[in-house]
């Protein structure tokens, strides 16, 4: 007899260690544990989520014929760590091996891989892109660029592909997509699902062990079990994909969801396959339900981004965390945990994960991780503030979205250039800059945007750094233009900025 681990956010049937177990021999094991919960102070809907899926899990697996030895978190004998309840299932059973699919991050994995006994590890083949593959293809190149990960994708997956051709004769539908959004459209919401009697259950739990946690509980609408998984993956091919495209960029003070799919939980926990969702959306533009360029925008965030940043995650190792390429070390602003903000759009963007434990992603790099990234912040903080915050993120698929993309943590091996900007682009994709304490069209003053002060003095600090970048040029070009005593202000009022940043002052 042998233990099955099945982890929380491994709630697939098909999974490869479900897939090796005898029902009438083996036992899965499941645990519920504070380590986990209190790694990094995760939001209570991500605890809540997380918990009240792996129940539900469980009671699938039962009826599929498996033995589930299941410890819940409210449970006194349930150990406080992921490796004290696999010694005790061990102990408890006698069972001659732990047979686990191997964790996503590298903390458990390395947690289980101390412990003395016998484990055996099977590769997580729900990813489209194979480790392995991902190495080979990353070998000997200069750089490693999504958009040819994403197209070599496109073929081995088969998806929008007319033979050997993409449809409609390109990859990137880019150009027809990104556009601001209309503030007066209606737009249907995403579908949200009333908490049953087990997620409540889980919800008293939550409330109660974790009161300090940043962010609201209540109320909750998640998807938690597969079934609410596959009805909201059709509400949002029916109701939402054709729209994607368009808005897909864009950011509406009153609109925390617009056109996107909140499907990456149900993915990241396994409720979803990233190919039964990438066929759902191409059969929604085979059948003119949606348009190329939406489909093809969508797809390309699962195929290409999602399984490009998890290739990166595997081949760099635990060290991709320790990165600090530009020297950063200042504290997280105090805004990020809720205290008040002038900026409308920080202040928005912050209220929104608190309430939701969800932002889309421009939200989270060209509005949080812009500021962050500008305002010198410890990478390892911000890594730890998206880690905790949001209800999709798993260090696999955090970790590089943050720490690569966001604050070129990584020295540029995921990203040509820093994703900084300053007001105009905010200005353009939202409303925000309409109601904001500052103006962003003052470049200095009392009122400039905080946003237009750090971008140049990020600039200018990181000169030795990003001059000769091709795609930099142009801004350091514009800003030699620029009138010196104008310069000498600019810094000096972003200096002022960066100091009462410092002291833990509003901004």
């Amino acid at each position: 007899m042998r233990l099955i681990l099945v982890l929380g956010d491994q709630l697939s049937l098909d999974l490869s260690s479900l897939r090796q177990a005898d029902p009438a021999l083996d036992v899965v094991v499941m645990a519920e544990v504070m380590a986990e919960a209190t790694a990094v102070p995760h939001h209570p809907q991500k605890i809540a989520l997380v918990l009240t899926a792996m129940r539900k899990f469980a009671t699938q697996l039962r009826a599929q014929g498996f033995r589930v030895l299941y410890s819940a978190l409210d449970d006194p004998q349930t150990g406080p760590s992921l490796p004290a309840e696999v010694l005790r299932r061990m102990a408890e059973t006698g069972a001659s091996e732990i047979i686990v699919t191997s964790p996503g991050d590298w903390r458990p994995l390395q947690a289980l891989q101390d412990m003395p006994l016998p484990i055996r590890f099977l590769p997580d083949d729900r990813f489209l892109c194979p480790p392995e593959v991902f190495t080979a293809w990353a070998e000997g190149r200069k750089s490693l660029r999504m958009e040819w990960f994403y197209r070599d994708m496109r073929r081995r997956t088969g998806l929008l592909m007319d033979g050997a051709e993409p449809t409609g004769g390109q990859w990137n539908f880019d150009h027809d997509n990104r556009k601001p959004a209309a503030p007066d459209l209606l737009r249907p919401a995403p579908l949200r699902f009333t908490p049953d009697a087990e997620t409540e259950a889980v919800l008293q739990v939550v409330a109660t062990r974790f009161p300090g946690h940043f962010g609201r509980l209540r109320p909750f609408h998640w998807p938690t079990d597969r079934t609410q998984a596959l009805q909201a993956l059709d509400h949002f091919v029916t109701h939402s994909l054709p729209r994607f495209g368009d808005e897909q960029d864009a950011m509406l003070e009153g609109d925390p969801f617009l056109s996107h799919s909140l499907l990456s939980p149900c993915l990241n926990l396994g409720l979803l396959s990233p190919l039964e969702v990438c066929q759902r959306a191409e059969a929604a533009y085979r059948s003119g339900a949606a348009p190329l360029a939406a489909v093809e925008g969508f797809i390309r965030q699962i195929i290409g981004w999602r399984e490009y940043v998890r290739g990166i995650w595997a081949l760099t190792g635990p060290a991709y965390l320790t990165g600090n390429a530009l020297n950063h070390a200042a504290p997280l602003p105090a805004a990020y945990w809720g205290a008040s903000s002038k900026m409308n759009c920080l202040s928005k963007a912050v209220a929104q994960t608190r309430d939701l434990a969800y932002a889309h992603h421009i939200q989270r790099l060209m509005v949080t991780g812009n500021f962050a990234l500008l305002a010198g912040v410890n990478p390892a903080a911000v890594h730890d503030w998206y880690l905790a915050v949001y209800i999709d993120a798993f260090e696999w698929v955090e970790a590089p979205n943050t720490l690569g993309m966001s604050q070129f943590a990584d020295g540029g091996l995921l990203a040509s250039k820093p994703y900084v900007s300053s007001g105009a682009y905010i200005d353009r994709m939202s409303d925000y800059c309409g109601s904001c304490h500052y103006r962003v069209k003052d470049r200095t003053g009392p009122k400039a945007c905080p946003f237009n002060l750090l971008y140049w003095h990020f600039l200018d600090r990181h000169r030795p750094r990003f001059a000769a970048n091709p795609r930099m040029a142009q801004m350091y070009r514009t800003w030699d233009k620029m009138d010196p005593d104008h310069c000498a202000t600019v810094l000096a009022e972003a200096e002022t900025l960066l100091d009462r940043l410092a002291a833990g002052a509003e901004v």
